[in-house]
């Protein structure tokens, strides 16, 4: 062996022996400033030797076994892997917002089916389709709850005894500490540590006299702070999960002058959490459109645009409630027991009257029509399902394409567009057909479209398609004494309204506010410990030592030494002494 490589080595053992020294010397003092858990190195076998005989085998079995049980758990519960489950919990939610899901628009999904016949299946064997409800992602979701909660509770306690407890003593050697001063003063030591006492406790140190120091420490809000951020965390994940579990979201249409009470039939549309129990968990509720007011900016660049959406009902709770009269706005629902009432769009209803060859009235009302953009141009159909009969006495069904827009620019001005979302020139253009309407084989159907694979068109004079455009109080006749219909002079305005029960919402966003506070506290304030030691010396002048510790390398440690020192010095002056000057702060 070389001198060199000799050198070397003992360079390296004398390193070693040095950092040691130094944790044994530091001892409590120089101790995790946090709760976090020391990282272990993981042995290659927890069974240790196996003893001969059965028990022996059994013995080894159960040591290795626990052992690494133990070894998953502390993984599992270590901060990284509860950040990279988090990472993996918002990976999984990428999908659950580019594709489409069967518990938010089934219909969308039967279209990507039939678009994507090759990924539909990929996609279903994944669970993409639903993926807050899938396998995986339920995993993922579970893992991180278990891994959050076994990260908390022992670091919890652990907190709980640093608050019981006090601040740790000085280390023997305060010169090893990263931030330090001393100077020499001829105040005795006893006043020296009690005006450093007073003057750590005056700026909120946790301190206490120990020996021929004081220790004090602060920053308690660091940790308190980075516990609060993930118990927040585990407040939302259970949020979210019994949103998802007990919600129920339903929509329904309903036209100036109907009603609706809160029961499963009368939803258009209804979707609710696994366990939430449609039988008992709909709040009994009902209430009744009795007037929509919709306003729009009549001039400028802005024509057109709206400015107020006011749904005026009237609403009970309970069975045999008393009605009560409020305004439903758009962003300010109405909240009957636990449920809340969304305004989500409105349009219109001309109201039509539909006569047989006889002149009998076989169907009276509004027929609401779905809106295609800004100026509320709509279209829809109008259905005569029953009571209807052809100048032969013969029953048949009617069907009406409808094309209705409030404000029309006249004819000869271009395609029929609406030009203003007001009802300043309705207009309303129908396409008559009559046969079947295919509603009696029980199929579900849109009422919005007309199916007419089994409906022939009514012909007009010149044997086109009959097709009319009229204003309010005209009537279109069908050919051959078919009879006729009418847009009466009345056309009333729809709401759509979604009612929904989200029973994890306000623990969810009180979650949320506490784990952005936790996390603001975790990561600028800063846990520190700070001793000051007063002996005398062998002349008999008192000899003062500050040292400071932080969690973390920082400037301002250093910086709040400094002031401390300045400010204890103003009460224990520096002792005149010019061979030996005074240290300054070092970091």
């Amino acid at each position: 062996m070389s001198k060199t490589e000799t050198t070397d080595e003992t360079t390296d053992e004398a390193i070693a022996a040095a950092a040691e020294h130094d944790e044994q010397e530091l001892g409590e003092a120089g101790a995790q400033l946090s709760t976090a858990p020391r990282e272990r190195a993981v042995p290659g076998s927890f069974g240790g030797v196996m003893r001969p005989g059965a028990a022996g085998r059994i013995a080894w079995a159960w040591r290795e076994t626990s052992g690494w049980v133990r070894w998953f758990w502390r993984q599992l519960t270590s901060m990284r892997v509860a950040l990279i489950l988090l990472f993996l919990l918002s990976l999984g939610a990428i999908p659950g917002s580019l594709v489409p899901q069967t518990g938010v628009d089934e219909t969308k999904v039967e279209e990507f089916r039939a678009a994507h016949e090759t990924l539909a299946p990929l996609y279903d064997d994944l669970g993409l389709f639903d993926v807050y409800s899938s396998v995986w992602f339920s995993a993922i979701y579970i893992l991180l709850f278990v891994s959050l909660i076994g990260c908390i509770v022992p670091r919890t306690w652990q907190f709980v005894g640093q608050l019981r407890g006090r601040p740790p003593g000085a280390p023997g050697r305060l010169t090893r500490l990263p931030a330090y001063t001393t100077w020499r003063t001829e105040t005795d030591p006893e006043q020296v540590r009690e005006a450093a006492l007073a003057l750590l406790k005056q700026r909120r140190f946790r301190s206490d006299a120990v020996g021929d120091a004081v220790a004090a420490e602060k920053g308690y809000l660091r940790e308190a702070g980075n516990l609060i951020f993930h118990v927040a965390l585990i407040v939302m994940l259970v949020s979210f999960a019994t949103g998802q579990l007990f919600k129920s979201e339903g929509g329904k249409l309903i036209v100036e002058g109907g009603g609706f009470a809160n029961t499963l039939t009368q939803y258009d549309d209804f979707k609710s959490g696994s366990l939430f129990d449609r039988d008992h968990d709909l709040a009994p509720f009902s209430f009744t459109l009795d007037k929509f007011v919709g306003t729009y900016e009549r001039t400028g660049p802005q024509r057109g645009t709206p400015r107020t959406y006011e749904a005026h009902v009237t609403y009970a709770e309970g069975a045999d409630g008393a009605g009560k009269k409020t305004t439903i706005e758009v962003n300010r629902p109405l909240e009957v027991d636990g449920s809340k009432v969304y305004l989500i769009g409105h349009g219109y209803a001309p109201v039509v009257t539909v006569r047989d060859g006889r002149g009998r009235e076989v169907f009276k009302g509004a027929v609401p029509l779905l809106p295609m953009d800004s100026n509320v141009t709509s279209s829809g159909a109008i259905k005569v399902m029953d009571g209807y009969r052809d100048k032969d006495g013969k029953k048949e069904q009617l069907g009406f394409q409808a094309f209705f827009v409030p404000t029309f620019a006249g004819a000869g001005k271009g395609t029929m567009l609406s030009q203003y979302p007001g009802l300043d020139f309705p207009v309303l253009a129908l396409n008559a057909f009559h046969g079947s309407l295919g509603v009696d084989a029980g199929l579900p159907q849109n009422v919005y479209q007309l199916d007419k694979r089994k409906m022939k068109a009514f012909k007009d004079d010149r044997g086109a398609d009959l097709k009319q455009r009229l204003l309010p109080g005209e009537t279109m006749k069908l050919p051959d004494g078919a009879g006729s219909i009418t847009f009466e002079k009345d056309v009333k305005e729809w709401a759509t309204f979604q009612v929904s029960q989200q029973p994890g919402n306000v623990p969810a966003l009180v979650g949320a506010v506490a784990a952005i506070a936790g996390l603001a506290g975790s990561l600028f304030i800063q846990r520190r410990r700070v001793w000051v030691r007063a002996v005398r010396g062998k002349d008999g002048v008192t000899v003062v030592e500050m040292a400071g510790l932080g969690r973390s390398e920082s400037s301002k440690l250093p910086e709040e030494l400094a002031d401390l020192a300045a400010t204890l010095n103003s009460q224990a002056p520096t002792a005149p002494d010019p061979a030996e000057p005074v240290e300054g702060v070092r970091a």
